[in-house]
């Protein structure tokens, strides 16, 4: 049998100067720090700085949050991330009925300006850079975000940091929407615009592959569909009046580093190329830093199995190392223990020091871009570029990235994908250690991180008094500006950073713009 990768391109046994053929051109790969950016976007990488380490984090209260990222900058994280909890992600307050049993339990509970005051006390938002990932209410936590920067006296053009805020792969894969895709891309256009004119270090969007392809896609398809809707959200910040060079600089991407080696750093490399292109063909973007795709990357959650736990270092450690080579700006280690729970402190720090001695101990931080050249990684590169732009053709064809989600195209993609991988796990054609191969009637058991079930009381209780305590009459009032703005046509931005001050709660402002938009209910599409 002929081995073949993820993405159904063929694996030769030996390549040579004949699998290039002329795709090797000097103007297709170019050098470090120069268009197209195959070699990576800077002329120095790693040797002029090294990536920001952020270790995704958040559960149960703002309170031991906050601990845990301290933690975790004393011992040399870089940057915070944070995971916020599902009422969170999905505009609940902690107090809301379907909020049950949900608050604190895969991320940090968030209802308020007080909570999110409470998660980053003395964490000083001058000097550390944040990446939240939140979509469906990413707006309202942005805007509570920069008003805590602002009772710091950190000022909105010296905050920086990255919210997630990528709505049409919630509809494509992760699910955590609440509006209607048009109404939603309203929302994101409103804070690329008001990122624009407010906070220019600050990325308004993360545009994440990473939850495409843990949704099951293979690497061609989160390629596509991630670039695609940065073309799409490109696209209605232009038809907003936007200049391309007055805010492309700052969109930036979060892709998944998966388990083929070197699928995934060909993957990186033609991401970089075929951005570089459609920024300066498509849009006619000047500025170099418009052309330079920059991103994020996590080691996929997906890989790690509960089976034999601990065999999920070296998963952990090949995958981060892949995005490493493949030119990543940040990246996310995951925790051994995460196939069970949310990681424990000692599995997170497990996890940073993965990072830690990939940096300092294996030398690939001294040389940029070593796979370059490589008969296997360029060809890889080629092709995985040529697939991609014709699966962006195919979106193109059906309108852009927001149709091609309502006519529900790239989410029947990804479920068809998903079941071939089944199928060949199933089948023994696709080898796990542990789960099909090498497996152990019984792995040894793992101390895991448990949330109470207090913390719903608790932040329960948080929410009431601060609701009595509140200028109640201040906080109806921009509620009543925010609606009226959504029924109109102003940015909603400087309404909800008015509702953030006056201590409008989380839901109470989702609650208006549900109102307002209605709420998506997804059509099956087989």
């Amino acid at each position: 049998m002929i081995p073949k990768t993820l993405s159904g391109i063929l694996v030769n046994r030996l390549y040579g100067p004949g699998s290039l053929a002329d795709c090797d051109a000097q103007s297709r790969i170019g050098e470090p720090g120069k268009p197209p950016y195959t070699r990576g976007i800077h002329p120095r990488m790693y040797r002029g700085k090294l990536w920001t380490m952020r270790q995704f984090a958040g559960y149960g209260s703002p309170a031991k949050t906050n601990a845990r990222f301290r933690y975790l900058l004393r011992q040399g994280q870089t940057g915070l991330s944070v995971a916020f909890d599902l009422p969170t992600l999905m505009g609940y307050d902690a107090d809301h009925p379907l909020a049950a049993g949900e608050v604190g339990k895969c991320g940090v509970s968030i209802s308020s300006l007080a909570d999110m005051e409470e998660l980053l006390a003395g964490i000083p938002l001058g000097e550390v850079t944040t990446s939240m990932t939140i979509t469906s209410s990413a707006a309202i936590v942005w805007a509570m975000y920069l008003v805590a920067a602002e009772k710091q006296g950190v000022k909105p053009e010296h905050v920086s940091g990255t919210i997630q805020n990528d709505i049409l792969k919630e509809y494509m894969a992760q699910k955590e929407y609440i509006y209607p895709p048009r109404e939603s891309m309203r929302l994101v256009t409103d804070t690329l615009e008001f990122a624009t004119e407010r906070t220019p270090r600050f990325n308004p969007i993360s545009i994440s592959g990473y939850h495409i392809r843990e949704a099951g896609a293979t690497a061609v398809q989160e390629l596509a569909y991630t670039l695609g809707a940065g073309i799409e959200y490109a696209a209605w910040a232009v038809e907003r009046g936007l200049d391309i060079d007055s805010f492309a600089p700052r969109l930036s991407f979060f892709f998944d580093a998966h388990s083929d080696f070197f699928e995934e750093i060909a993957k990186f490399r033609a991401a970089r190329r075929i951005w570089s292109r459609v920024m300066a063909e498509r849009f006619g973007a000047q500025d170099p830093r418009s052309l330079r795709l920059r991103f994020h990357a996590q080691t996929a959650g997906v890989s790690l199995t509960a089976q034999q736990p601990q065999v999920n270092l070296a998963r952990t450690a090949a995958q981060a190392l892949s995005a490493v080579l493949g030119g990543a700006q940040s990246l996310h280690a995951n925790s051994l223990d995460e196939a069970y729970a949310l990681p424990t402190e000692e599995a997170a720090l497990l996890a940073l020091r993965t990072q830690q001695v990939i940096a300092h101990e294996t030398g690939v931080v001294e040389t940029v871009d070593p796979f370059a050249g490589s008969y296997f990684v360029e060809k890889l590169t080629n092709e995985l570029e040529e697939r991609c732009c014709a699966e962006i053709d195919k979106i193109d064809s059906l309108g852009g990235m927001a149709a091609a989600v309502e006519q529900g195209y790239p989410q029947a993609e990804i479920a068809r994908s998903s079941y071939e991988f089944q199928r060949e796990l199933e089948a023994g054609e696709r080898k796990i250690v542990g789960v099909n191969i090498y497996e152990e009637e019984q792995s040894a058991p793992i101390e895991t991180l448990r949330i109470e079930d207090r913390v719903t009381r608790n932040r329960a209780g948080a929410l009431r008094r601060l609701k009595s305590r509140r200028d109640r009459a201040a906080a109806q009032e921009a509620l009543q500006r925010l609606q009226s703005d959504a029924r109109g046509s102003r940015n909603l931005m400087p309404a909800i950073v008015e509702a953030v001050r006056a201590y409008a709660t989380l839901g109470e402002m989702c609650g208006v713009l549900r109102s307002e938009f209605g709420i998506y209910e997804e059509e099956i599409v087989v």
